[in-house]
């Protein structure tokens, strides 16, 4: 592989007009594709074979126009300054009811002034819209056009607030200022490291390209799959990252070996040879981990796993041409417009540093393992107080529709308003005689209200075809509260004679969506760690380094995931990343800094994914060059320090990067992006410091010859993926060992 990457990258160098322009014409090609086209997003939340996806099924089996999911809008209202009933106020509401009439695919429209419409206090209302026809990818759009035809209300001084039946998951994410924030920061990073604004530029504009092609390619898939909202967030995140970085290595690389004098396109020709494999490897751990979600059993997050992959291999496909093209063409060039002060160079053999680090590793690797392994376990010993929950609309940003319609619901009709239960019997026999009415809705009813923790029960509804009966439960409890999950739990138990209890809604949903990851996580672990340990060990041809590389991986997750409960589960600073805190939660400074936040249960599976593959990147990395240098000389601990010296500096580039793309995306308001924010900032941050720079040489040092065992039988039949290159220039004969009872080193 590494002589195909190093004649590819020797001929984009060659031809690299054409190459540049073929990019160019594709990335901006798509880009017009997706603008002239888009592709409608819609979250599929249906979780085949739950209880929850039953009842949803039975939900559109005759019951009226609007009883499915997406088919319902409230257009909350709030009369501050009077009573809704007042007769100027109730004319303007029935005015806007009208108008809301006109709106295509409205069916019926429920008045506050009905029974169960109005608060208490007369001053909070809902008028209940039920559609029928319309499409639930575009249930956005419709919403915005309900909330404009209430304008009537508005006009009378009453507060008119639209409320959906999406969930927290289908709520739109645009994109704003924190793209163009992790882009500057990038820049200040690769300026620093290279010292020359033309280098600096290279991988800013090499990830540029990527992200659009990415962009437009998921777009216009939006016309054959359901591609979540979520998905053009996270191709984001995830593709400025990567392509950045693999662009960083390689570039780095080749000024190197310009500064070690070879021509410029034998440079790019070795460095496709020798970084470009690497880049490859390290893009397909990421694309295995992401794939892996194809096994969570969560429709939506198997599509947002391969989905995101698009984005990883357009990073990897612009790494292996575009920048070739980029370098054969600039040249020397490559160092113009330097900048005073930065990027100086160190020679080969300075012991200071990187190299200087690596060198004290490997005198104290016993010490520097115990203090590494004391640090990460303090880092993630948070992680066992992790709490699992329901991310609901009562922590979304207080500046959206949302969460001021979450809070006018809860205030007017108690918390449980927000997440209602959608309670179905199906009947084992159809109901042919309605008069009197049969006795199982009775039962229905009764069975719900007696379960502790339901504040209120709708009368019962038979269907048209007298198959199902139904009944909204309202809780006392708010969709996050752990309390009621324990309600759908006691719901589901009711038995009914002649017939079974299925319950649906936010809450229901939410919580089979919690027990499938919960089934499903350990083989989708087990199938990551072992996918990415056999791409190791057919890239170096060593077991204990790729189990070791997949161990390695797993701590950095540890540290991330104790993040995560400090912030997040335990509130030590959620204010802090931007969180508002919940109804309920007084307005001192400090209750607003510190208020625990519930993660969806899908949140660390996906985590989890990313981060193992791009922890896995830097692995690589290190390794490589590690590799190399044992090619060299056959001394390990020496190997070790001039690997780490070798590949320290552009590591910590690369992690700064990161970094500084993921903690700019925390200042989104939506809260499931600031969770993946810090999940993964902090991640490559341990990974790129404490692991990679101390307990991967340490433990490396301690292995000794080890490092590169593998038996005679496993070193026959591995085929040859080696991915750093064999230009006898710069490698010698690989020294020959042999262990007793072992195989070759």
């Amino acid at each position: 592989m590494s002589g195909f990457l190093g004649r590819l990258g020797e001929w984009c160098a060659r031809h690299g007009k054409i190459v540049l322009a073929l990019w160019i014409l594709v990335a901006v090609g798509l880009t017009a594709g997706s603008l002239l086209f888009p592709g409608p997003v819609n979250n599929n939340v249906a979780i085949p074979g739950t209880d929850a996806q039953r009842a949803h099924e039975l939900m559109r089996e005759g019951f009226g126009p609007g009883f499915d999911p997406g088919g319902t809008v409230q257009i909350v209202l709030h009369s501050p300054d009077g009573l809704l009933t007042d007769e100027p106020r109730k004319h303007a509401v029935e005015r806007a009811m009208d108008r809301i009439r006109e709106i295509p695919h409205v069916v019926k429209v429920e008045s506050p002034y009905r029974l169960g419409g109005m608060a208490a206090n007369r001053q909070i209302g809902m008028i209940t819209v039920r559609l029928e026809g319309h499409d639930n990818s575009k249930l956005a759009e419709t919403t915005r056009k309900l909330s404009a035809a209430a304008d009537p209300a508005r006009e009378a001084g009453i507060e008119a607030v639209p409320s959906d039946t999406g969930t927290p998951a289908d709520k739109e994410i645009k994109t704003g200022a924190s793209e163009a924030i992790g882009v500057v920061c990038a820049l200040l990073v690769l300026l620093f490291a290279f010292g020359t604004l033309v280098a600096a530029m290279i991988p800013i504009f090499t990830a540029l390209v990527s992200i659009a092609t990415g962009l437009g390619v998921i777009s216009l898939l939006g016309h054959v799959v359901d591609v979540p909202k979520q998905a053009s967030i996270m191709a984001t995140m995830i593709g400025l990252g990567v392509g950045i970085d693999y662009a960083l290595f390689l570039l780095s690389r080749h000024r190197k070996l310009l500064d070690d004098g070879l021509e410029v396109h034998e440079s790019v020709r070795r460095v496709g040879a020798t970084s470009g494999g690497a880049v490859v490897f390290a893009g397909g751990t990421v694309i295995i981990a992401l794939s892996a979600l194809l096994l969570a059993g969560f429709p939506m997050l198997q599509t947002l796993g391969w989905i995101t992959g698009i984005s990883v291999v357009c990073a990897v496909l612009t790494s292996v041409t575009l920048v070739p093209a980029l370098l054969g063409l600039l040249g020397h060039r490559i160092g113009a417009l330097r900048l005073p002060f930065a990027g100086r160079r160190r020679p080969a053999d300075d012991s200071s540093g990187w190299a200087g680090l690596g060198h004290w590793v490997a005198r104290r690797p016993w010490g520097v393992l115990a203090l590494s392994v004391a640090v990460l376990a303090a880092l993630a010993a948070p992680a066992l107080a992790l709490g699992m929950g329901t991310l609901d609309d009562g922590y979304g940003d207080r500046g959206t529709e949302s969460r001021r319609a979450y809070e006018l619901k809860q205030a007017g009709f108690g918390p449980g308003m927000n997440g209602p239960l959608i309670v179905i019997a199906d009947l084992e026999e159809k109901v042919v005689d309605r008069e009197p009415a049969p006795a199982v809705l009775q039962a229905l009813e009764d069975g719900v209200a007696a379960v502790e923790g339901v504040a209120h029960v709708s009368e019962p509804v038979l269907n048209t075809g007298g198959t199902a009966v139904m009944v909204q439960a309202v809780t006392e409890f708010a969709p996050s509260d752990p309390r009621a999950v324990e309600v759908v739990e006691a719901v589901r138990e009711i038995r009914i004679e002649g017939a079974s209890v299925h319950v649906g809604g936010e809450v229901a949903g939410m919580a089979d969506v919690g027990a499938r990851i919960t089934e499903r996580t350990p083989a989708v672990i087990g199938v990551v760690v072992l996918l990415s340990a056999l791409l190791l060990l057919l890239a170096f041809r060593s077991p204990v380094v790729a189990l070791k590389a997949a161990l390695m991986n797993l701590v950095s997750l540890g540290a991330a995931f104790g993040a995560l409960s400090l912030v997040f589960s335990l509130g030590l600073g959620s204010g802090l990343v931007g969180m508002d805190p919940p109804v309920g939660v007084d307005d001192s400074y400090v209750a607003t800094l510190f208020f625990s936040v519930p993660i969806d249960s899908y949140i660390p599976l996906m985590l989890f994914a990313v981060l193992f593959g791009l922890s896995m990147d830097y692995e690589v990395f290190l390794l490589t060059a590690v590799r190399q240098a044992y090619l060299k000389h056959g001394d390990n601990s020496r190997a070790v320090a001039e690997g780490l010296g070798a590949t320290g500096r552009v590591i910590t580039s690369a992690a700064l990067i990161m970094v500084a793309v993921f903690v700019a995306f925390i200042a989104y308001p939506d809260p499931m992006v600031k969770i993946f924010g810090v999940g993964l900032a902090v991640a490559v941050a341990v990974d790129a410091t404490i692991i990679r720079g101390l307990l991967v040489p340490a433990t490396m040092v301690l292995l000794g010859r080890y490092n590169w065992w593998c038996p005679r039988w496993l070193d026959r039949i591995l085929p040859n993926l080696s991915i750093e290159g064999h230009e006898e220039e710069a490698h010698g004969e690989e020294p020959e060992r042999e262990l007793v009872g072992a195989g070759r080193l």
